[in-house]
C-alpha cells in the first residue's frame, strides 16, 4: 500500500525557516494537522494550508503532542473554527483553562509573549478529545495511535501513522541537512530516566520515518533514535561533573551553551543554521530544566 502524502508546513518562527513545522495530511473530508504551531505563526499557517486548495476552517481535527507553546499555543484558535483537538490527559485541563499556563510562560518571556507566541486562546469544551495511550485515533480512513512518550514532559504523546511516527519533542531537534541532533531540555518535567524509557518504546515500534516538530522527515530511524539517546547520555555526564560545584543558575546557563555550541562548531553548523537551533530549543531554557532536573530529581532521597 502506497503511503499517504504527508505535507511539511514550514511555520517560519520569528522569520526562521526549519524551526517548527506542523503536517497536514489530508484524505477525501479529512483534513489533519499534527500541530498547530503557535498563535503567532497562524498567518504562515494559513499559507500554508492555502497552498494546497484549504483554509483553516477546512481542517477537521488537530493532533498535539504536547502543550508547549510552540506546538499548541493555535489550539484553542483551531477549535473555534471547528477543529477537533487531540491532546495528551495530562495536558488537556492547561488547554481548557490555559491561565496556569500561560502565566508560567510570562515568567519566562515577559513582554516577549506576543511577539514570541501570539494569543493563546481556550479550547472549546467539546472540540476536546483525550485519547489513552495506544489508543487508535480513526479518522475516516487514516489510522493514529497515540502514544505515551514522557521525558521532555509529562504530557507528551508522539502519533504513530503507517510507517512514521510524529515525535514532537521526546525525538529531539534536528534541521534536515545536518548529522546533529539536540535533545531539547526544557524545565520542570525534564526525566532522563522516562526519556531512555520512551526511546526504547519507540524503537520497539519499528517505524521507518520520524518527524519532529523541529523539523522535517528523517528516514535514518536508528541513527537519529541512537544520536537522541548519546546525547541524553552525554547530557547527564555533563550535569554530573558540573552540578556538585553548584553553580548558579546563571553560571550554569553559560557553561551549558558553550558546551553546547563547541559540539555544534564541531559540526561546522552556521550561524544561520544554529539560529534555527536556538529558537527550536533555547539552550537557556535547557540549562534551567538540567538545574531543575538536578534538584527535584537527582538530589531527592526518593529518587
Amino acid at each position: 500500500m502506497a503511503n499517504t502524502r504527508v505535507i511539511t508546513i514550514d511555520l517560519n518562527f520569528q522569520n526562521k525557516t526549519q524551526a517548527i513545522a506542523s503536517y497536514l495530511i489530508r484524505q477525501n473530508d479529512a483534513a489533519v494537522l499534527i500541530e498547530s504551531g503557535p498563535g503567532s505563526t497562524l498567518s504562515a499557517l494559513e499559507a500554508g494550508l492555502a497552498k494546497e486548495g484549504l483554509s483553516p476552517r477546512d481542517i477537521t481535527h488537530v493532533l498535539l503532542t504536547h502543550i508547549h507553546l510552540d506546538h499548541a499555543g493555535a489550539a484553542g484558535w483551531f477549535s473555534k473554527q471547528g477543529a477537533q483537538i487531540f491532546v495528551h490527559p495530562n495536558g488537556a485541563p492547561h488547554l481548557l483553562n490555559p491561565e496556569k499556563l500561560i502565566a508560567s510562560a510570562t515568567r519566562i518571556y515577559g513582554d516577549r509573549m506576543g511577539t514570541l507566541w501570539g494569543e493563546f486562546l481556550p479550547v472549546e469544551q467539546n472540540q476536546l478529545t483525550v485519547p489513552n495511550d495506544a489508543e487508535e485515533i480513526a479518522i475516516g480512513n487514516l489510522r493514529f495511535t497515540a502514544i505515551n512518550t514522557p521525558g521532555h514532559a509529562e504530557h507528551h504523546y508522539s502519533y504513530l501513522f503507517e510507517d512514521m511516527c510524529f515525535s514532537g519533542d521526546v525525538g529531539g531537534v534536528r534541521i534536515p541537512g545536518f548529522p546533529y541532533l539536540r535533545a531539547p531540555m526544557p524545565p520542570p518535567e525534564l526525566h532522563f530516566g522516562r526519556w531512555r524509557e520512551s526511546i526504547l518504546r519507540l524503537r520497539s515500534l519499528k517505524f521507518s520515518r520520524i518527524a519532529p516538530t523541529h523539523f522535517g522527515v528523517f528516514d535514518d530511524v536508528d541513527w537519529h533514535l541512537n544520536e537522541l539517546q548519546k546525547n541524553l547520555d552525554e547530557a547527564e555526564k555533563w550535569l554530573e561533573e558540573i552540578m556538585p560545584a553548584d553553580p548558579p543558575v546563571d553560571e550554569l546557563r553559560e557553561k551549558f551553551a558553550a558546551w553546547m555550541n563547541g559540539q555544534a562548531t564541531a559540526k561546522n553548523l552556521s550561524e544561520d543554521v544554529l539560529r534555527a537551533y536556538e529558537l527550536a530549543n533555547p539552550l537557556g531554557m535547557g540549562a534551567d530544566g538540567l538545574m531543575r532536573y538536578w534538584k527535584k530529581v537527582r538530589s531527592s532521597p526518593m529518587a
